[in-house]
């Protein structure tokens, strides 16, 4: 039996016939490991995730899961079909395209009502992701009037109700608060803990450090240009640089009127020394 959940090779797509997202990408996932593909927005990592979870299918190269080729035709076989979807959970970045059904309780109940559960199993599976995620007192309430942290946290339950043994999730921090990046983090960790594959496109260099096994990174060119272990990749400013990942933050300081550059990522807290000279 294969020890790679994917192998993908020399995978490429294109949008409308010309427009590039993906670029000759090779990489294997090896099952139970957590890994974060890094990249800035528009570099071709949620497209990658997209390929993965059989959303989109490459315009040439290859994308296999437990040895299996995804394909179109693949996915016409409802048996395939069915054990693909019982076994890879995709978190989507925006959680209202994922959301769908009148309350919370149905969105969760949905997926375990496809795979033709009996009642109790599906009452059993929808009451342990609703205390897994802590949700339980929005159980009645309709999705769309939820704040933007629960709509996030009622997908992982939907996702959770499958027990899946892969998680793909695309920029699953994006929108969060502290406290629920921190709640998001331990969930990850928790699900890896347990053997499950993650794979999570993010441009969060915080939630890479928090979770990850291994880093690969994208570039704007849509290639995969590095991987390696999360405090190599994070200490590789350069690299980061090229990528968009971080930028050279130029500023004056009062007391000496120099000016002083340093990197610098989007969206964390900018808090660093300037000493005096």
């Amino acid at each position: 039996m294969s020890e790679m959940a994917f192998e993908i090779h020399e995978a490429s797509y294109t949008y409308l016939g010309n427009v590039a997202a993906l670029d000759r990408v090779e990489l294997a996932v090896r099952k139970g490991e957590r890994l974060a593909i890094l990249g800035a927005n528009g570099s071709g990592k949620s497209t990658l995730l997209k390929l993965m979870d059989g959303l989109y299918f490459p315009t040439s190269g290859q994308v296999c899961f437990g040895g299996q080729l995804l394909t179109e035709e693949a996915f016409r076989d409802d048996a395939f079909n069915f054990d693909f979807r019982r076994k890879v959970g995709f978190v989507f970045q925006d959680s209202d395209v994922q959301l769908f059904c009148s309350s919370v309780w149905d969105e969760i109940a949905f997926a375990p009502l496809q795979l033709g559960l009996d009642q109790e199993e599906v009452r059993q599976r929808v009451e342990t992701a609703l205390a897994a995620l802590r949700i339980e007192k929005l159980a009645d309430r309709p999705p769309h009037r939820l704040s933007g942290g629960e709509k996030k946290r009622v997908a992982l339950a939907a996702v959770l109700s499958l027990d899946p043994q892969v998680w793909l999730m695309d920029e699953p921090s994006a929108g969060l608060d502290p406290r629920s990046q921190s709640w998001l983090e331990d969930f990850i960790f928790d699900q890896g803990s347990l053997g499950r594959t993650i794979v999570t496109a993010t441009h969060d260099l915080a939630l890479v450090e928090a979770f990850a096994d291994r880093v690969v990174v994208f570039d704007e060119e849509h290639r995969l240009v590095a991987e390696g272990k999360p405090a190599e990749i994070l200490a590789d400013t350069h690299l980061l640089v090229q990528c968009n990942l971080i930028h050279q933050h130029r500023h004056v300081h009062p007391e000496t009127h120099e000016e002083h550059s340093h990197p610098h990522q989007h969206g964390l807290g900018h808090d660093h020394a300037h000493p005096l000279r």
